[in-house]
């Protein structure tokens, strides 16, 4: 079936280009990855943690994605490859490659309809979202039909029927049946303005699936068998609205029964709701010399029984309808972002508050807190941050601050006995800019508790020349280690360098780097996943065109 539709969309570019000449345009873009494993039993990245450290040494991914747009249609195409990667699977090895997404999509006055593959999302995306994150290797592209209708100026209808991608097998489909519809208006009243919408999406077992569930449940005993349910439809309303410098959202969703497994790892039939809100202000011109500014946000996320899934027997990344990113600070330093909190689709509570505060155009404050719990209180994480960046003078700027972090990791690492991990991480940063091409950036990190790991430092030096190349230099080191629960690895100082370097002509940037990486949780967009330990060297290739 990958071959007809291969040949389908080469049939369809060729045919086009051949009878339209010059009149269509063609773009597009290209990404690889090469990775090659260097085994460091020290750091715990051998073969008892990923096959290629001892097998395959090297992996390869590649994506090159068309466009091609004639007399009001457009094509899209992206061919995939995987050669012996883990980038689906850490501890695994994934091989394939064919037509992973393709797309023929047609205006007809208001109405816009595509067929084959697409991404889209209802609202925040807690009932539906498909896309992609290539960084951490998940593709939740559905297959099928899309419509979007354009009722004035102010009202979008969309709907679709198909099927998500697979993901262990990235060059087909899930075997069930989703189908959605999203009805969203603009509008004002007065001087409030005002985004709403509700949706729906139905997703239905195939009798695979349903006879495989039917028989877990009958190895149950007779009083704790529930009977499962071939759909389960999920419903939301939704509403922004903005008046001033204030903002206010919220949405609620609710999911019919089905069956779930449960945190004790049995299937229970459970309906599901999630309610997600925030409150936000911001302003402007503040003091009396007018140059500064402050913005408030302010969440809320409660999750009960949530876990939209193509199947009741997917795990981890696997099969994931809804996205429920996590609800706390996004962080881009290395040890700042060591432990974060990945959503519980079963249930938590949180709040997360965030302010920041400019005192001038030299010097601005910002203050972040997140919370959050189980339903029964059990408490799952929370971080305290501060940081203040100053711009010295027309050469120098920086910025410093400290995190405090709580993290349940027995919960989300799913191994009982874990101990609290609580960290407290000062860290700054300095930019030195030489000219108008050139800078120099240092970064110092200091990570201490006294769970997991034990204690890191992570410094990193890098020189930009733009717009031409970077390279920068790293080491993150563990200063104070524990093994009090991963015995694997030596009980000494452990170092963890990376030297990194990139180069971009024009609208192509290749990248070459040595990696050692320690392991741990990895987050990238809110969506995180745990990893091994890394060792090895690192290369890039991406163009646009």
């Amino acid at each position: 079936m990958n071959y007809l539709r291969a040949a389908l969309v080469l049939l369809v570019f060729s045919s086009f280009q051949l009878s339209a000449q010059d009149r269509g345009v063609l773009s597009g873009n290209f990404q690889s990855n090469f990775n090659v494993f260097l085994k460091d039993t020290a750091i715990g990245a051998d073969e008892d943690v990923s096959p290629q450290y001892g097998k395959q040494i090297s992996s390869a991914e590649a994506w090159l994605f068309l466009n091609y747009d004639i007399k009001g249609f457009h094509f899209a195409a992206r061919y995939d490859l995987f050669n012996n990667s883990n980038l689906l699977n850490p501890s695994g090895v994934y091989n394939g490659h064919g037509l992973g997404f393709w797309q023929i999509r047609k205006s007809i006055g208001d109405l816009d309809i595509t067929v084959g593959s697409f991404y889209d999302q209802f609202g925040s995306g807690i009932i539906f979202r498909a896309y992609e994150n290539r960084l951490i290797g998940i593709d939740y592209a559905i297959e099928g039909v899309h419509l979007r209708y354009n009722v004035g100026n102010h009202m979008t209808i969309k709907a679709f029927t198909g099927k998500q991608k697979d993901f262990q097998d990235r060059f087909s489909t899930s075997p069930q049946v989703l189908k959605g519809i999203n009805i969203e208006e603009n509008f004002s009243l007065g001087s409030v303005r005002f985004n709403a919408g509700a949706s729906g999406v139905n997703r239905t077992l195939d009798e695979n699936t349903m006879a495989n569930l039917v028989t877990e449940i009958n190895s149950y005993p007779l009083e704790e068998r529930d009977i499962p349910k071939y759909n389960v439809y999920a419903v939301n309303g939704y509403f922004n609205a903005n008046w001033k410098g204030f903002g206010l959202m919220a949405e609620y969703n609710y999911k019919t029964e089905e069956m779930i497994r449960t945190d004790a790892g049995e299937f229970d039939l459970r309906d599901g709701s999630v309610i997600y809100t925030g409150i936000s202000y911001s302003k402007r011109r503040l003091g009396k010399e007018k140059t500064g500014g402050i913005g408030i946000n302010v969440q809320y996320r409660r999750i009960e029984d949530f876990p939209l899934l193509v199947t009741p027997f997917a795990n981890l990344l696997n099969g994931v309808v809804t996205y429920q990113p996590s609800l706390t600070r996004q962080a881009s330093y290395r040890l700042l972002a060591r432990y974060n909190a990945p959503a519980q689709f079963n249930g938590e509570e949180g709040i997360q508050a965030e302010v920041v505060y400019s005192f001038n155009r030299k010097t601005n404050v910002q203050m972040n807190f997140s919370e959050i719990h189980q339903l029964d209180g059990t408490k799952l994480f929370s971080e305290k941050y501060i940081q203040v960046e100053r711009k010295i003078n027309k050469h120098l700027k920086g910025k410093a601050g400290v995190q405090s972090v709580y993290y349940n990791q027995a919960i989300y690492e799913g191994e009982s006995g874990y101990p609290i991990v609580e960290t407290i991480t000062p860290f700054f940063e300095l930019t030195y800019k030489i000219d108008r091409k050139n800078s120099l950036r240092l970064e110092s990190q200091y990570l201490k508790t006294d769970a997991d790991l034990g204690s890191f430092y992570n410094g990193i030096l890098e020189w930009n020349h733009s717009p031409k190349f970077t390279i920068a230099v790293s080491d993150m080191i563990n200063t104070e280690p524990e093994r009090q629960e991963n015995q694997l690895l030596s009980k000494r100082v452990l170092h963890y360098p990376s030297i990194f370097f990139k180069y971009n002509v024009k609208t192509t940037s290749f990248t070459a780097a040595f990696v050692q990486q320690v392991e741990g949780v990895n987050c990238t967009g809110g969506i995180c996943r745990l990893e091994p330990a890394f060792s090895g060297l690192r290369f890039t290739l991406s163009t646009q065109f």
